[in-house]
């Protein structure tokens, strides 16, 4: 799989539970019917940029009743993975989820939950990315804080006497791995806890369209809330655990306009909008591209490795779209987006697939392109409207508190 240049076939490797691992001594906090109930954790994926794989090696999974307790603390349940799971997080797409195991649990809330990574130690990396520019070469990825303490997730869950609670992990794999500026990389883990549903928004996209990094997602108010990248060779997708509501579906690809489609409802936890055939896939015309480069500077600088982030967002229909977006490199700030200049595509949800898409011609090549940080260091996000009709543009960014 490529992503923006992206990935090979999606691999099923729904494994199935593990070993059971040891268990948590302290019963005690609220919610629940009293006696054992069980969780399972499975792993899943955004979209990558620009990688071919992004490994990691999942050596265990933890969980804790609170939120604030340090890995030291007693009270945690902890899944070993004997031996530990090198996973592609890319082969998790459309769906598919990486069982890491389930374990029996007092009934009862808990808040905290930690996946802990192997440590890269020589030889292969435990934790590496393959670039798409330089297929099967693995570059180690950093992983400092994962590796020592584990990742932390803080959400509320509730274990009941004699049921099963499933937990779904989504590592976003495209804002999860950030390059330096001297050219090696770094995981910062962005990491969701998705609902366990099997709803979301289904369809064929046009196999022509694989090899030009063809990614589709569910948005909401200009903000991505899942994205997928389609199947080959049939282009079929599946976005997947949405809470319910409306969303904005977005498809986008390399040298091609974007589309939208509009209104696309989620009734409940079991509805799938289908929004194109196999019979009549949708596609994309194809357009010329211009690039908007520059960098992000945070002022004061991060002492805690903060993050800068940039997306290409267009208006039209009523809407607001991320059209694609990346992180500026750690420790110097660059970045850049390549851009369909062509006017973007719009279509309303119906009755059923097939639904029609007619150009917006008034907002070809212009976008808003906003800057923003992560962490905890409060910087403010801007935006700033570029022209990218007819020529490439630069734009740095200055962010502060």
């Amino acid at each position: 799989m490529k992503a923006f240049g992206y990935f090979r076939t999606s691999l099923l490797r729904f494994l199935g539970a593990l070993l059971p691992a040891l268990l948590l001594s302290a019963c005690g906090g609220g919610g629940g019917d009293g006696g054992m109930g069980t969780v399972g954790v499975s792993l899943t994926d955004a979209p990558a940029c620009g990688y071919d794989e992004v490994n990691v090696t999942v050596r265990k999974v933890r969980i804790h009743r609170s939120s604030a307790v340090p890995d030291t603390a007693d009270g945690w349940a902890d899944i070993n993975l004997n031996p530990p799971r090198k996973i592609n997080l890319l082969d998790l797409n459309n769906g598919i989820l990486e069982s890491l195991g389930e374990t029996p649990l007092s009934a009862g809330q808990y808040t905290q939950v930690r996946l802990v990574l192997v440590a890269n130690s020589g030889g292969t990396p435990a934790n590496s990315v393959v670039l798409a520019s330089a297929p099967g070469v693995e570059v180690p990825v950093d992983t400092p804080s994962a590796v020592q303490s584990g990742i932390k997730l803080v959400h509320a869950f509730v274990v009941r006497g004699n049921e099963r609670t499933d937990l779904v992990l989504d590592f976003d794999a495209c804002k999860s791995i950030v390059k330096r500026g001297n050219g090696t990389y770094l995981l910062k883990p962005v990491i969701q806890v998705l609902p366990d549903v099997l709803n979301g928004i289904q369809g064929f996209i046009d196999p022509a369209l694989l090899a030009s990094g063809v990614v589709v997602s569910a948005q909401q108010n200009g903000e991505i809330i899942r994205s997928t990248v389609p199947g080959s060779p049939s282009g079929r997708f599946f976005l997947t655990r949405l809470n319910t509501g409306f969303y904005d579906f977005v498809i986008t690809a390399d040298g091609r306009a974007t589309a939208m489609i509009t209104s696309v409802p989620i009734a409940n936890s079991s509805f799938i909008a289908v929004v194109s055939t196999n019979v009549q896939p949708i596609t994309l015309p194809a357009s010329v591209t211009h690039t908007v480069s520059g960098r992000v500077t945070l002022n004061p600088a991060s002492t805690t490795d903060t993050v800068g982030f940039v997306a290409a967002k267009q208006t039209f229909g009523g809407a607001t779209v991320t059209v694609k977006s990346v992180a500026a490199e750690l420790f110097g700030g660059a970045y850049s987006l390549t851009l369909p200049a062509e006017a973007p595509l719009l279509g309303t949800y119906g009755t059923g697939a097939p639904i029609s898409l007619a150009p917006v011609p008034g907002v070809a090549g212009l976008y808003a392109i906003e800057a923003s940080a992560d962490g905890y260091d409060g910087y403010t996000a801007q935006s700033v409207a570029k022209d990218l009709s007819s020529a490439d543009a630069t734009q740095n960014f200055i962010l502060i508190p």
